[in-house]
C-alpha cells in the first residue's frame, strides 16, 4: 500500500513538472514570436522615414505647380526613378526641371509624342537623365565637367554670351548640363531642384520615340 501511494506520489510530481516544461516552452515561444513582430514592426517603420516621404513628396509637388508640362510629359512617366530618389533619403536628391517655355519650344509635334502611350519607355529614359540620387549644387555642376544622372553621364560646361554662330562668345559666369541652360535653383530641405531652358536628355533618344507606329499614320 506503501509502494503505490509513493508511486502515485512520484506520477503526480513528474505529471507537475511535464506541464511546468511544456508552459515554460510555449512562453518562450510567443515571447519570441512577439519581438520579432516588434522588430519587424520597427524595421518597417524606420523604411518610411518620414523626412524621405516629405521631401519627396514636396519636391514633386513643386514639379506639378511650377513645371507641370515636364512633370507631367516625363517626370510622372518613371516611378523607378522616384523610388530610387525616395531610397536616397535624408542624404538628398537633384531634378533638373525644364520650365512650360521651354517644354513648349519642342513644338506639338514632339509633345505629341511625349503624351502617346507607345513612346512611354523613350520618356522614361529621358526622366531618368533629369535625376541625380545625390544633391548637386549650382556650384558643383560649375565647377564640374560631368554629372552622373540615374540615366547616364552627361556633360556640363560655361554658359556663353555674345559673339556669332557661337563664335567669338565670352563666358557669362552661368552653367550648361547638356547644352541646357541653368537658369535657377531650389532647395528643399537636402534636395535640389535645377530650372533649366531645355532638355539634358540626349538628343539621340527621340530616335526611339513612334517606333511603333504603323508608317504612314499620323
Amino acid at each position: 500500500m506503501k509502494n503505490i501511494f509513493l508511486c502515485n506520489l512520484f506520477l503526480s510530481i513528474w505529471m507537475t513538472f511535464s506541464n511546468l516544461q511544456h508552459a515554460f516552452a510555449f512562453q518562450t515561444s510567443v515571447s519570441k514570436l512577439q519581438l520579432r513582430s516588434t522588430a519587424l514592426y520597427e524595421t518597417y517603420e524606420s523604411f518610411e522615414s518620414p523626412n524621405t516621404s516629405t521631401t519627396t513628396l514636396q519636391v514633386e509637388n513643386i514639379l506639378k505647380e511650377q513645371y507641370p508640362i515636364f512633370h507631367k510629359l516625363i517626370m510622372s512617366k518613371n516611378p523607378q526613378v522616384w523610388k530610387e530618389l525616395s531610397e536616397a533619403g535624408a542624404l538628398g536628391f537633384t531634378v533638373f526641371a525644364v520650365n512650360d517655355e521651354a517644354m513648349r519650344n519642342l513644338g506639338e509635334k514632339r509633345l505629341g509624342q511625349l503624351d502617346d502611350i507607345r513612346n512611354e519607355e523613350a520618356a522614361q529614359k529621358m526622366a531618368a537623365f533629369h535625376a541625380v540620387n545625390e544633391p548637386v549644387s549650382a556650384e558643383e555642376l560649375f565647377n564640374s565637367g560631368g554629372v552622373v544622372t540615374i540615366g547616364g553621364v552627361v556633360d556640363v560646361g560655361r554658359s556663353v554670351s555674345g559673339g556669332f554662330l557661337g563664335i567669338g562668345g565670352k563666358e557669362d559666369g552661368g552653367t550648361t548640363v547638356n547644352g541646357a541652360k541653368l537658369l535657377y535653383t531650389i532647395q528643399v530641405d537636402q534636395a535640389v531642384i535645377h530650372e533649366m531652358d531645355d532638355l539634358i536628355s540626349p538628343e539621340l533618344l527621340w530616335r526611339f520615340v513612334d517606333q511603333l507606329r504603323i508608317p504612314g499614320s499620323k
